[in-house]
């Protein structure tokens, strides 16, 4: 190890970088600034207006660096100017580098300052910014338009003062970006990812993986990459090793890997799963390692951000042409599998090669986004991971004033050209309008008649199928909503009525598709509007299927459809409205009362019919996909509705056992069966539903980060608690005394069995419900019976256990789940009822 630390210290120089054109600017400064390895000269040539905006100073003791001993400030708007060489702004895809330093000291009210600041006049890179008061480094990536200049503007806030400290602006080199298509994770897809490099990035996080801190002078674009050990999960250090080389690391420039990338510092150390504390039992089984990263608040009206993942890797052992050998894993990046088999997907051929793969991902408006490695087999020798960055997508202001120069000149180019196309357009549509008045005219008016289709009905008044869920594909997308009855549709007017022009008063949650607010339509009629926040296709395919099943069914326990609205880009999506909530928020983390155990019972037998019509009260059978907690609406009553159809499923068709599918769920809730062979039956939802059973026992979160390690995972440990007798550890305390032991008892065999690993051992729904109703007669009637009756009477509905070798990735090691779900933990206290329920005696 002392021989590899050696060589390390002493591995050649990092050779600097000739980008075709840079600019160093030490705002404020009278002269050159050096900085190693790059001199700063002075920013007053290229500031506008040229006079009026002060520079500020401090002595250079005072300062975090020489670099920072002035700055360039003003209570008014400022701007600077850059010839953007025309050498390369016509090559495909080129990128900028921007680096903006702020660090502010006393002079001048900098430590209060408050501004935004505009590249191009097409970003809002930083909008009402207040600097930390030890300084920072901003680092966008701006795509060239071809215009020939480059400009950067400071705009202060009301009554408040913008300011700037240094400015870095270069050529980055054109393999550093957009070089490789970027797969798409989660609910992006390539549609939506096709026009990212035509937006900026902002540089988030970047990471010297299983390394040290790499300065910029080790860096041949001037970059900071900081250690990965603050973003591991706890207990992370038990479960990876840190693996070095001294050997040369392998770059090989015509497949677009060089030392701008990334330098030999971050290639030359990797983390690691550790394997052989696995075999020698020093760390849990089949595990994943995982990192988490706090987001920057979204902008105001936005539910999350796009984030470009790149992930770094450095194979040192011989490449292996036979598959399935060496090292094998998986990639995971916000709570889905990015790349199966990373090994397999790369070009290297020899060791120590450098490569990285790129990845899109939709964070949520609130949470932390994940990368996690896990491996495919037993026998694999583990994964790795040598540097990490987090770039998040910065799209061009809509409505920016300025816009993009290029835009400008098309627009300019062509008005001409379009003018008199239109001209001779507008002489043809009037000719033909007159021709269609003539022929109306002669015409008798056909005899109205009043509309009898249902606002629900499947077939369009002509009996012809207005629905296709057969096709699961894009394709075709915006004719099928063309084709959606008419009756379904709401104007856009009347929504923003209903909810007071979607005002934050009447906002009662936010998901994934977007905010969800309180509405009265004209007719009197209470409803909750869903509406996406971004006016684009983001939500698309969510929005087509929610529509689609549920203009299809209508039942007492599914959440109805109102109507749609698809105007203006617009995606809404209008439900009745459920006045007591979400399920969750009656178990756990908010001031509403407990519920007694009888009104848990009737809320999951409400779920369980719910679920079970979807599953075979209808001509196909319909799979949630999405079962949680958060997806079970109450109303008055709280009678439970089953809500959240946009990752809904047509089930196999008959002879079929089940359907091939991109894994899609929540964490915590998903199927591990599912999760290992992406085959989706309705005994998914069988174990999602298993867990909310759990959920309604026990009170508590999933997924909770904050307890001991055996213990986050929900499912995981009461199935551990149940089959040892012991539930009355987690079960919620507040039940305690209220509760039939035989129905508790029934209850949690149930919510085991739904666990079980393969979707064969699990009931059905339709005995999922038989033996919550039975629950619930326990609990009314108070049956007195040995406490083995009841757990045996209805054994026949359930398969025996099979036991069978497998593996599959350990739900714990995800240790995440969307935004809604991050909760205290619930203390639980013991009870005669519990207790009686952990020794096996009946009462």
């Amino acid at each position: 190890m002392a021989a590899v630390l050696v060589a390390l210290l002493f591995l050649p120089p990092t050779a600097a970088f000739t980008p075709s054109f840079s600019y160093f600017l030490a705002c404020g400064a009278a002269s050159n600034v050096s900085s190693p390895p790059l001199t700063f000269v002075p920013d007053a040539p290229f500031l506008s207006p040229a006079a009026g905006v002060p520079a500020v100073t401090t002595s250079a003791s005072n300062a975090a660096s020489p670099l920072y001993a002035a700055a360039r400030a003003s209570g008014s708007g400022f701007s600077y100017r850059f010839s953007d060489h025309p050498d390369v702004s016509g090559t495909p895809n080129a990128v900028r580098v921007l680096r903006l330093h702020f660090f502010p000291f006393a002079a001048s009210n900098l430590l209060s300052a408050r501004f935004s600041v505009s590249v191009r006049d097409a970003y809002t890179v930083l909008s009402s910014f207040s600097p930390p008061g030890d300084g920072v480094v901003k680092e966008y990536f701006v795509p060239a338009d071809g215009s020939g200049e480059f400009r950067v503007a400071f705009t202060p806030d009301a009554g408040s003062t913008a300011f700037v400290s240094a400015i870095e602006l270069f050529a980055a080199p054109p393999e550093l970006l957009w070089r490789f298509s970027v797969t798409p994770v989660g609910a992006l897809g390539n549609a939506d990812i096709s026009p990212w490099s035509q937006h900026a990035l902002e540089t988030v996080y970047r990471l010297n993986v299983g390394g040290s801190k790499v300065p910029t002078a080790n860096d041949t674009l001037w970059r900071t990459w900081l250690p990965d050990d603050a973003f591991l999960l706890p207990n992370s250090d038990r479960l990876s090793v840190v693996n070095k080389t001294s050997s040369p690391i392998v770059y090989n420039p015509s497949s677009g890997f060089t030392r701008e990338v990334a330098p030999d510092s971050v290639y030359s150390t990797q983390r690691a799963m550790n394997m052989i504390g696995q075999e020698i039992n020093v760390t849990p089984g089949p595990f994943n390692l995982t990192w988490t990263f706090a987001l920057p608040a979204p902008e105001p009206g936005s539910a999350g951000a796009d984030y470009l993942v790149r992930l770094h890797w450095c194979d040192y052992s011989v490449v292996s042409s036979v598959p399935g050998s060496a090292v094998v894993f998986n990639a995971y990046i916000a709570q889905a599998l990015a790349t199966k088999d990373v090994l397999s997907q790369h070009l290297a051929n020899q060791p120590n090669e450098a490569f990285y793969l790129d990845y899109a991902a939709m964070a949520p408006a609130a949470g932390n986004l994940t990368v996690s490695i896990g491996t495919t087999k037993p026998q694999s020798e583990g994964g790795m991971l040598n540097g990490l960055e987090i770039m998040k997508l910065r799209r061009a202001d809509s409505s920016s004033a300025g816009s993009h120069v290029r835009r400008k000149k098309i627009l300019i180019g062509t008005l001409s050209a379009a003018l008199g196309v239109a001209v001779l357009a507008c002489a043809l549509l009037c000719l033909l309008a007159a021709l269609r008045r003539r022929r109306q005219a002669a015409q008798p008016a056909p005899e109205e008649k009043e509309s009898t289709q249902l606002p629900w009905s499947q077939h369009t008044q002509d009996g012809s199928s207005w629905l296709d869920m057969s096709n699961p594909s894009a394709a075709g997308t915006t004719g099928r909503l063309q084709r959606m009855s008419m009756q379904l549709d709401i104007s856009l007017a009347e929504i923003t009525a209903a909810t007071d022009n979607f005002h934050e008063r009447n906002l009662i949650g936010v998901g994934g598709f977007g905010n969800v607010y309180r509405g009265v339509l004209r007719d009197g009629t209470r409803v909750a509007v869903k509406r996406a926040t971004r006016a684009s296709k983001q939500g698309l395919p969510e929005f087509q299927t929610e529509i689609e099943v549920l203009s299809r069914i209508r039942h007492r326990h599914l959440v109805s459809l109102i109507g749609y609205c698809n105007e203006q880009s617009e995606m809404i999506l209008v439900y009745e409205f459920m006045e007591k909530g979400t399920l969750r928020s009656h178990l756990y983390g908010s001031e509403e009362p407990p519920l007694s155990w009888k009104q848990r019972l009737e809320i999951c037998i409400g779920a369980a019919r719910g679920l079970h019509y979807l599953h075979t009260g209808y001509s196909e059978n319909i799979i949630h996909r999405d079962v949680k907690s958060t997806n079970i609406l109450l109303g008055d009553g709280f009678i439970a509705k089953v809500a959240d159809f946009g990752l809904s499923r047509i089930g196999p068709s008959f002879g079929e056992t089940h359907v091939s599918t991109a894994v899609k769920g929540s964490f915590g809730y998903l199927d591990p069966e599912y999760f290992k062979t992406q085959q989706l039956t309705d005994r998914s939802d069988v174990y999602s539903f298993g867990v909310v059973l759990f959920e309604v026992l026990c009170a508590r979160p999933v997924i909770d980060q904050s307890l001991e390690r055996d213990q986050i995972n929900l499912a995981e440990w009461a199935v551990s608690l149940q089959q040892k007798g012991q539930l009355d550890k987690i079960a919620d305390p507040r039940i305690a005394g209220q509760v039939n032991v035989n129905s508790l008892r029934k209850f949690a065999e149930t919510a085991e069995k739904c666990l079980a690993d393969y979707g064969l051992d699990r009931p059905s729904m339709g005995d999922v419900l038989w033996n919550l109703e039975y629950c619930l007669q326990l609990q009314e009637t108070h049956v007195k019976r040995d406490a083995f009756e009841d757990s045996g009477a209805v054994a026949t509905q359930f398969p025996a256990d099979v036991v069978v070798p497998r593996w599959v990735p350990s739900s714990t090691t995800f240790l995440m789940d969307d935004a809604d779900e991050s909760m205290t933990d619930t203390g639980v206290a013991n009870s005669k009822a519990f207790s009686q329920l952990s020794a096996g005696d009946g009462r």
